[in-house]
């Protein structure tokens, strides 16, 4: 059976060398390099070719964002896979824009570390729960943003007389006391707010009341 081959990228030789021993308890790792900072590990990974890199991400002179990104330009079929003990936003972002293929802590059970090099070597994503929960607060944020702009943009394309009927409704006046306000037939204000209805992508009166609020369209 052809093994997977790891190389190993850590600042400190006790931990290079404890993973190592670590990785090759199973019999289908090998670990064909170690190095010691981000620069090394894509230079030995341009000599040893390992399938999967095991990189920290704070080292010194060169740190895994370096690495991680040079192994990403210039050897496309090698995966990285982040093994370090900082799960802050900043750290995670950086190892996630460099292209890492997964990001997991050193806090991890041995045969939890084996098992994600195994999954991350056979093209899975691995993420532990922190870095899982900063990755998934992202991506809510920037689905509120859109959200957010998508509101705004409907907003400011509503006519004069459909924020006039918006206002209205926002004040609890019914279809009679809007008709008499802007002087419409009573048919003309159910059109106009079907119409809202469709373009604001929202169910009934009561929704339309609470966007108005929401828009500062109900003054």
């Amino acid at each position: 059976m052809e093994k997977i081959k790891v190389l190993i990228a850590d600042d400190i030789m006790i931990l290079r060398q404890g993973l190592k021993a670590v990785l090759e308890q199973d019999d289908g790792i090998e670990v064909v390099a170690l190095a010691e900072n981000g620069k090394e590990a894509y230079e030995k990974s341009r000599v040893f070719t390992p399938d999967v890199v095991l990189m920290d991400m704070r080292m010194p002179d060169y740190d895994g964002a370096y690495g991680i990104h040079a192994i990403k330009e210039k050897l496309e079929a090698v995966r990285v896979l982040v093994l370090t003990t900082f799960d802050d936003e900043e750290t995670i972002e950086k190892a996630l824009a460099s292209g890492a293929d997964g990001y997991i802590l050193k806090e991890l059970e041995d045969e939890k570390v084996i098992a994600s090099v195994k999954r991350v070597y056979a093209g899975m994503n691995i993420f532990g729960d922190g870095v899982y929960r900063v990755m998934r607060n992202r991506i809510e944020q920037a689905a509120g943003r859109k959200e957010t702009k998508k509101q705004e943009s409907v907003a400011a394309a509503l006519t004069g007389r459909e924020r006039d009927v918006l206002k209205l409704i926002a004040q609890g006046n019914d279809n009679r006391e809007i008709a008499e306000i802007l002087f419409l037939a009573e048919g003309t204000v159910r059109n106009q707010i079907s119409k809202l209805l469709e373009k604001l992508s929202l169910k009934d009166r009561t929704q339309l009341a609470v966007y108005a609020v929401k828009n500062g369209l109900d003054e």
